[in-house]
């Protein structure tokens, strides 16, 4: 008798098990094998370019193979590698692994946005993405949790835990259709000529956002144990727990967008959780106290959280929901893991002559993040103009 998780379970079962490495490996390589934070950027450097090559080729190795048959595929190899952490989990093994996992989990996530959304109108996709969306994100606080005490205590369980987590998604893939069934391109329902334009272009702009966005966000995980354990004196529990922050304001983001949908076609949210992503970046990195960077946590949780369900409702509606939807989604978020951290190492030397790694890191940064930003609100003042 062949059993399926429902999609919602197995979007939080294969992201729990994602960011148990995505997030949680840089306390473990902080605390257990020494790593400096240039060696944490470094690695972080290496999964987000993996990542984004992995999501790039997911639509063709869906075309090739059929969804079902690449998911199964792609989190048994991902179980392997977990398990092979979980046995030798040295830095050599960091560097070899870490990438290989960011390959496979960047062409994992098209495929499962496809059955989240494949047959669904507009209407219903804004539903069917709000529950993905929860469901990836909420299980982000709970890895961030469970990372300290594993570090602490028991560092092998990162990693075996994560396994354990892929061999339940096995075990629920079997009912699954082998392939999703689309929307009829003639529905009704689907975008005519005139919100075909308007969302293109609102997709355009939270792509760029999400790519900024993306990028801030990994320049902040590499950096958040030094900030918490470092600059505000906490300990590797308390500072996985209160890096959760920012991902607890996004999953109550996701649910508020979910619910309230109107804002879809608005240029005016979108517009806002732009232009929060670097302010919200900007107070979590220098926030003199812990309540400052705190309230920068959850500016920039409420932030990307706008940006990314706007950039995913719009391009899956736009391509009904093809792989190469959720590929170029996910592909853009992969850049955005690889070039956060290398805007921390290019700050490293620029630190030397602008007066301190702060400093160092506010000229990389603030470029960087100018160029996102107006990126992505040119096309909100285009729409705007007469």
């Amino acid at each position: 008798m062949s059993t399926t998780l429902p999609l919602p379970l197995l979007t939080f079962i294969e992201s729990l098990a994602t960011v148990l490495l995505e997030r949680g490996i840089y306390f473990y390589t902080h605390e257990r094998l020494g790593f400096s934070d240039t060696a944490n950027l470094a690695l972080a450097l290496t999964f987000g370019l993996a990542y984004a090559a992995g999501a790039a080729g997911a639509h063709r190795l869906c075309h090739r193979l059929g969804e079902r048959t690449l998911l199964a595929a792609l989190i048994a190899i991902l179980l392997s590698l977990h398990l092979g952490l979980g046995l030798a989990p040295t830095a050599a093994a960091c560097w070899v692994v870490f990438p290989l996992v960011g390959l496979l989990s960047g062409a994992k996530w098209p495929v499962i946005e496809t059955y989240v959304v494949a047959g669904c109108t507009p209407d219903r996709a804004v539903r069917a993405i709000g529950r993905f969306n929860v469901s990836w994100a909420a299980s982000v606080p709970l890895a961030l949790l469970v990372t300290g005490p594993l570090v602490a205590r028991f560092p092998a369980g990162l990693f075996l835990l994560a396994a354990a987590l892929h061999a339940v998604s096995l075990l629920g893939l079997r009912g699954l259709p082998r392939r999703p069934a689309h929307l009829d391109l003639a529905h009704p329902e689907r975008p005519d000529p005139q919100r075909t334009a308007r969302y293109r272009s609102l997709q355009t702009s939270a792509r760029w956002g999400m790519l900024g966005g993306y990028a801030m966000l990994f320049l902040l995980a590499p950096l958040l144990p030094a900030v918490f354990t470092g600059r505000l004196g906490f300990g590797v529990e308390a500072a996985t727990a209160l890096s959760a922050v920012l991902d607890v304001a996004r999953v109550l983001t996701f649910v508020a967008l979910g619910v309230f949908t109107a804002w879809r076609g608005r240029r005016l949210p979108l517009g806002l959780g732009v232009v929060g992503l670097p302010l919200g970046l900007g107070l979590t990195l220098f926030g003199p106290t812990t309540a400052a960077v705190l309230a920068g946590e959850a500016l920039f949780g409420v932030a990307s959280g706008v940006v990314y369900y706007a950039a995913l409702y719009h391009a899956m509606v736009l391509l009904n929901a093809d792989p190469k939807a959720g590929g170029a989604h996910e592909a853009l978020i992969g850049l955005g893991f690889a070039l956060g951290p290398l805007m921390g190492l290019l700050a490293r030397p620029v630190a030397g002559w602008a007066g301190g790694e702060t400093a160092g890191l506010v000229w990389v940064l603030a470029p960087a993040a100018a160029i996102t930003t107006g990126l992505a609100l040119v096309p909100l003042v285009r729409r705007a103009s007469p």
